[in-house]
C-alpha cells in the first residue's frame, strides 16, 4: 500500500535539486537552508523510498537507478504543480475566446448590454457574448455551464444567498403617455391619476401590482392597471398606440417620439440597476474585466 499522504512534499523539492546538483552542500545552497538540514531531508527520503537514492562518488554523489528513474517524472510533477499553484495571469481580452452570458430583462440588454456591445466587441474580438434573459435564471448565476463559459451577471435588484451584488446606477421612474393623451395635458389629482388605466410590467409574468401601487396603497388608493406584460419594450409599443398609461424607468423611453412625459400626482421612488453574480466567479480576471466593462458603459 502507498504511504503517499506520508510524505512531505517539500522532501520531493529537495530530492528535485539534489538529482540536479548531485552534492549536498551546493543543493542546500540553491534550497537556503542548513548542509545538515538537506542532509536530514534526504534520510527521510531513502527511507520513505527504501533506497540509498544518492550514492557518494569521485566528484560529488551518484543516482541510484531508483534515483535516475525518478528524476524526469518528478521534475516534471513540480513543474505542474509550481504552474497549478502560481498566481492568475493578467486576462487578456484581446486575445481570449470565451463565450459570456449575461441575464438581462429586454430593459437592460436595450439600456445596459448595447451601450456595452461596441466596446466589447473592439476590445475582445474573439469572444462571444449571450443575453439569456431573467426567465431562465431566476436563482444565482452558476459560475459556468461546464463548457468554458462565464456566467458574469444578472440585471436585477434580487439578493441571493452565494452571490455577489452590486449597485452602480440608480434611475428614476416617469408617468408616460402616448402624444396627445387627453389626461396628461396638466397634472391630474391623485383620484384622477387612479382611475385612468395602466399597463405595468411583471418580469415573471401575471403580475398586476409594482412600486406605484405600493406608494399608492399608503394614501389608501388603488389604481386601475388593466394589462401585464412581461417585457418593457412592449410597453412602449402599447402606450403609444392606446391611451393606457404607465410608470416606466425614464431611460427606457427617452427621446421616443411615440410617447411623452407627464408629472405625477404623487412621488414614485426611483430603483437600483445592479450586477449580480456568483461568489465563486467574485475574483476571476475574466469575470472582474467584463463587469467594469460594463459598469463603465453604462
Amino acid at each position: 500500500m502507498s504511504n503517499f499522504g506520508r510524505l512531505d512534499l517539500n522532501l520531493l523539492v529537495t530530492l528535485d535539486v539534489l538529482l540536479m546538483e548531485l552534492n549536498v552542500t551546493r543543493a542546500a545552497e540553491r534550497l537556503s537552508l542548513s548542509q545538515p538540514s538537506v542532509s536530514a531531508h534526504l534520510a527521510k527520503l531513502r527511507a520513505f523510498f527504501d533506497d540509498p537514492l544518492l550514492l557518494p562518488g569521485p566528484r560529488g554523489m551518484r543516482p541510484t537507478a531508483r534515483a535516475e528513474a525518478l528524476r524526469e517524472p518528478l521534475r516534471q510533477a513540480l513543474e505542474v504543480l509550481e504552474h497549478t499553484v502560481s498566481p492568475i495571469s493578467p486576462f487578456e481580452a484581446a486575445s481570449a475566446n470565451i463565450t459570456w452570458r449575461v441575464a438581462a430583462s429586454d430593459y437592460g440588454e436595450s439600456t445596459v448590454l448595447l451601450p456595452a456591445l461596441a466596446r466589447l466587441r473592439q476590445a475582445a474580438p474573439n469572444s462571444r457574448f449571450g443575453s439569456v434573459g431573467t426567465g431562465t435564471n431566476q436563482d444565482c448565476p452558476a459560475g459556468g455551464d461546464g463548457g468554458g463559459s462565464i456566467w458574469p451577471f444578472t440585471l436585477r435588484t434580487a439578493h441571493h444567498q452565494g452571490c455577489v451584488n452590486a449597485c452602480y446606477s440608480r434611475r428614476s421612474m416617469c408617468w408616460w403617455g402616448r402624444i396627445g393623451h387627453p389626461a396628461l395635458t396638466a397634472r391630474p389629482t391623485l383620484a384622477q391619476f387612479s382611475q385612468l388605466e395602466h399597463v405595468v410590467v411583471s418580469p415573471n409574468g401575471g403580475g398586476f401590482s409594482g412600486i406605484t401601487d405600493h406608494t399608492l396603497e399608503q394614501v389608501g388608493l388603488s389604481r386601475r392597471v388593466v394589462l401585464s406584460v412581461p417585457h418593457f419594450l412592449f410597453v412602449k409599443s402599447v402606450i403609444g398606440k392606446t391611451d393606457l398609461v404607465a410608470m416606466l424607468p425614464e431611460r427606457l423611453v427617452r427621446d421616443s417620439p411615440e410617447v411623452q412625459i407627464a408629472e405625477p400626482p404623487v412621488e414614485i421612488p426611483g430603483y437600483e440597476l445592479a450586477m449580480l453574480w456568483d461568489e465563486r466567479s467574485h475574483r476571476d480576471p475574466a469575470h472582474q474585466w467584463l463587469r467594469e466593462l460594463i459598469a463603465q458603459s453604462v
